[in-house]
Formats: C-alpha cells, structure tokens, sequence
C-alpha cells in the first residue's frame, strides 16, 4: 500500500481546521490512507467587509474549488451553508456526512436566556437571517433588543460578551460543540424561535470528478463518509434557497427533519431498517426582513426522499408556496 498521503484542503480557521480534522480521520480510518491539511487563505477569511457586500458565505468556498481543480489538493472539506446553491462543473459533493445539531445557540453574559436579557440588549450576529428572526420573535414577546452586525471567528465574537462590548452573540451550535466549546452555550435556540441556515450543521466533502491518487477513486473512496439522510435533508434546505433565488447571505432560514424520531448512528448505517422507522421527512423554512417587521415561514412534510430529484422537489414545493405568500419582497439579496 502507498505511503502517499491524500491532500485536504481546508481554510486556516480553528473551526476550519477542526471540521477537516474529524474528516481526515474518517478518510485514514475508511481507506487506510494517511491524509495531511493542506491550508488555504480564502478572500472571506482575509476581508473585514460585511459578507452580504462580498458575496456572502460563497467567498469562503472559491480559493478551495480553485485548489481542487488545479490539482494542487485531492479533496477539500467545507462548511455546507457557505456552499453556493449551484454545483460547479467538474467537482462533485463526494460525501455529507452525518450532521451535527443544526440548531443556532446564544452565548450571553450571566448566562442569560434570550427571554431574560435586559431590555435595550444588545446581540451580536453576522447574519441578516438571525437578525430577522430575532428582531421578530422579540416584537411579538415584547423583548426590547437591538441586533448589531459584526464580523470575525468564534473567540473574537464570544469576546465581544466577554469584555462587554455586547450582551450575547448568536452562532452555530455545531461549530461550538465541534470546537469543544457547547460549554459555554447559554441557550439553545428552538427552531421555532430561529430556523437555522440552510445545511447548518453539516459539512461537504468535495473533490475533482474523476480524480485518482494511486489508483484510488477519490469521490468513490470519500462516498463511504456520506450519511443518506442528512444529505437527503440538506438537499431539500438547499433546493429551496435555490428556487428563492436567494444567496447564502439572504434572510433565509430551512431546516428539515424526521419528526417520527431521531437517526441514531446504527440505524444510519442500517438503511432498510432506517426506512421502516421514519417515513416522513419535514421541511420548514423562512424568509424575514431584517428588522423583523414582516416574517414568511411555511411548513410542509414529505416521505422521506429516496433520490436527490425527490428532495428537490420538496424543497422546490415549499419555495413557491412562500413566493406565492410574498417572499420575494423580504429578501435583501437575490442571486443572479
């Protein structure tokens, strides 16, 4: 067997890092092949503009597909809601593996609930999604907190509380729990009170169609990473933003899930079995303005997709029930 290692590609970021290092284990315990990070600067790690002025989530994506297709790395592991809708020509989303909580999570001083922050507090987020479904939730609670923009990694935000610049900041649960900081979350933040980012939670693999390193089928051999129903999930989240022609920076928040119970590991890796259990899977999603004034959020529920046409459809279905409610006006951007 060759000692060559395979080259993953992943930005220079802490939770970058440690999203590609759960991977890279995964793959040297799938293929018995060593891998080592290779680490690339992206436009988004090195602006201090605002995301939605840059491009949204999409200029953290661009240097590591250019890395790909070059040849200079093998495969490259990102977060899937900064993924574009539309799949590039010539890579392929190899594996999704099974998600972590999609849920988003407040960090605030004293430990504070989003219920019990003070009137007139103020919480830190990057995106126009959880300020609008923030400033909605506290309209119709009576809750007197101002959302404020800020930019920057996990320990710069968790700072802006810990020095008091700000009240709380809102971020993903899973890049908290995969950093090993879920200790420091004050409040889980119920879907029904901020429908998270479409993908939140889950990470893509992606890799050159047709690339082979000493024999080795790179998307065959990343294949025995991807989970069936998280990626069934996150293709229904993600086909929705896409018939919203709205970009990763838009105010649009999915989330699907089996609400006949949850996935456990065995049974993910037990499809047939998997099947039996959980037959419905439930899209929900979201559009806002910012501020909060008006709020479009539709439900609908489905079996479980069995092909990625399905699921698409699904998320398809849901968009235009929203757009038919007035969607298209709430969205600060749309893609072109």
């Amino acid at each position: 067997m060759t000692d060559k290692p395979l080259r993953l590609g992943t930005r220079r970021s802490k939770l970058a890092l440690a999203q590609s290092g759960l991977v890279a284990d995964a793959v040297r315990e799938a293929t018995g092949r060593p891998v080592e990070l290779v680490e690339i600067t992206t436009y988004g790690d090195t602006s201090r503009e605002h995301l939605a002025r840059i491009g949204g989530t999409g200029v953290f994506v661009t240097a590591l597909r250019d890395a790909l297709l070059r040849g200079d790395v093998d495969f490259a592991v990102h977060s899937l809601k900064d993924l574009p809708t539309a799949q590039p020509d010539g890579l392929a989303l190899a594996a999704i593996p099974r998600r972590e909580d999609p849920r988003d999570a407040l960090i605030a001083r004293d430990g504070l609930t989003l219920e019990r922050l003070p009137r007139g507090a103020r919480i830190g987020t990057g995106s126009p999604r959880r300020m609008a479904q923030l400033n909605a939730h506290a309209r119709a609670h009576g809750l007197g907190i101002e959302t404020v923009p800020i930019r920057g990694n996990v320990d710069t935000r968790i700072n802006f509380v810990r020095d008091g610049e700000l009240d709380a900041v809102v971020l993903a649960a899973a890049g908290l729990n995969r950093l090993g900081r879920g200790g420091e979350v004050s409040e889980y933040l119920a879907p029904c009170t901020v429908l998270p980012a479409p993908g939140q939670g889950a990470l893509a693999v992606e890799c050159a169609t047709g690339h082979t390193v000493d024999g080795l089928g790179i998307a065959e051999a990343l294949g025995r990473l991807d989970d069936p129903y998280t990626r069934a999930a996150v293709t229904a989240e993600r086909a929705l933003l896409a018939a919203l022609e709205a970009g990763c920076s838009a105010p649009v928040g999915a989330l699907a899930d089996f609400p006949e119970g949850t996935v456990t590991q065995d049974q993910a890796a037990q499809p047939n079995d998997l099947a039996r259990q959980t037959t419905e899977m439930r899209l929900r999603g979201v559009v806002g303005s910012t501020d909060g004034a008006a709020l479009v959020q539709l439900t609908t529920t489905g079996h479980v997709p069995s092909t990625q046409a399905e699921a698409e459809a699904l998320g398809a279905e849901l968009a235009a029930e929203m757009l038919a409610k007035g969607a298209a006006g709430l969205m600060g951007e749309r893609a072109r």
